[in-house]
């Protein structure tokens, strides 16, 4: 049995789910194909349900990390911020800013999804899910689609099937494998937005601290610095700071942290040395870090006793370790709990804006296969819109 569409789309996510939309609307016959048996699972648990959609300067370039930082700008100027919220309004769904610009869902992130596959519905856009595609092949038309006992032809083919991250929702490396069988060039992936682990003696040392949180300390890390909270977990570090720079963290590098940004930590401690002689160092410290830190703290690097018996080198230790302590992960906790996957098809094999792969005529690909890789907070939810809608209007 064959069958003909304009247009095959691998991967029912958001960009996926967004090219098959814009192409039905422009009157293309649209199959979407997935092997999960729901569309638009990684909507599903975004934003702790509720889905972080978008950020209002989600079209800003530098947000994004690719081999060529400015293949991402044509894209996102074409379906902004702004054309997604209208969107969202259109259906009617509440939703409201968090910091730094991140929009969520008042109700459920099912809303999004439901969203999303009315308006397919209304482009007239077919949806087939547990499918497994076992062959894909160019033909002198397009291309043809091997699934089961069924082959499917078709002009144009999408592949939005995502990259490796969070494996137990089904992700893969079957994107890249596609790119890899046309030629098209695909750079080294790694976990992102992601926890950092460490070395057993030093989660020894860190066992007292396990889910103590600390608001809105600094994390440096490569070419990355993000203001933020962090979390020490029992296999390391985690919480936004630490997720936005493990995607700029290489192993064997350092990362630094200030857990109290803002403070002169060497200058409070002089000062509460004169004024507050009688009280412990710990005491001290927990005015301004969580108790269990400033015990951990207190008792590494100071000296036994009050403030007045702290001599000045405890105390420029002391200071160090709460401005800039520096630390050395060992790894991270992988794709399993890595929110997206960096790296991917190079963005030099594809048209800026088309998104089709140069050389292969009617090969498309968008999202996170791509090598563009979005900042924490609803950044890399806007390039699958903004990807996913320039695709669906070029194919």
């Amino acid at each position: 049995m064959k069958q003909t569409f304009d247009v095959v789309v691998f991967g029912a996510g958001a960009a996926g789910m967004m090219c098959a939309i814009e192409a039905g609307k422009r009157g293309r016959s649209v199959l979407v194909l997935d092997h999960a048996a729901t569309a638009g699972e990684k909507i599903r648990i975004s934003g702790g349900g509720r889905c972080n959609f978008t950020n209002l300067e989600g079209d800003k370039a530098d947000r994004y990390l690719s081999a060529n930082p400015h293949f991402c700008k044509s894209v996102l100027s074409r379906y902004t911020p702004r054309d997604f919220i209208a969107r969202v309004d259109r259906h009617g769904i509440a939703w409201h800013e968090k910091t730094l610009g991140q929009l969520f869902c008042d109700d459920s992130a099912k809303e999004i999804i439901a969203m999303l596959l009315s308006e397919m519905k209304a482009a007239g856009a077919v949806l087939r899910l547990s499918t497994e595609v076992d062959r894909i092949e160019q033909t002198d038309t397009g291309f043809e689609v091997a699934i089961g006992g069924a082959r499917i032809a078709c002009e144009s083919l999408v592949v939005a099937c995502g990259g490796k991250s969070i494996p137990k929702m089904g992700a893969s490396g079957f994107g890249y494998e596609i790119a890899r069988q046309f030629d098209v060039n695909v750079l080294d992936t790694r976990p992102a937005l992601v926890p950092l682990t460490y070395a057993v003696q030093v989660l020894e040392q860190l066992k007292p601290l396990i889910g103590v949180a600390v608001p809105q300390a600094v994390v440096q890390g490569g070419k990355g610095r993000f203001e933020e909270d962090i979390l020490f977990t029992h296999r390391g570090l985690s919480g936004p700071a630490v997720l936005q720079v493990s995607s700029y963290w290489r192993e064997g590098e350092e990362i630094v942290v200030n857990f109290a940004p803002g403070l002169d930590a060497l200058d409070f401690l002089k000062t509460a040395k004169r004024e507050h002689a009688k009280t412990a160092l710990h005491t001290v410290l927990g005015w301004k870090l969580p108790r269990a830190l400033a015990v951990l703290i207190a008792h590494d690097h100071g000296v036994p006793g009050n403030m007045a018996d702290q001599p000045e080198k405890a105390l420029k230790a002391v200071a160090e370790m709460v401005n800039a302590w520096r630390t050395k992960p060992v790894g991270s906790e992988g794709y399993r709990t890595a929110e997206v996957t960096l790296g991917g098809v190079d963005t030099r094999a594809l048209d800026q804006k088309t998104m089709a792969a140069r050389g292969v005529p009617g090969l498309y690909f968008i999202g996170e296969v791509v090598d563009v890789t979005g900042w924490l907070g609803g950044y890399n939810f806007q390039w699958a819109w903004s990807s996913g809608f320039v695709a669906g209007q070029a194919v």
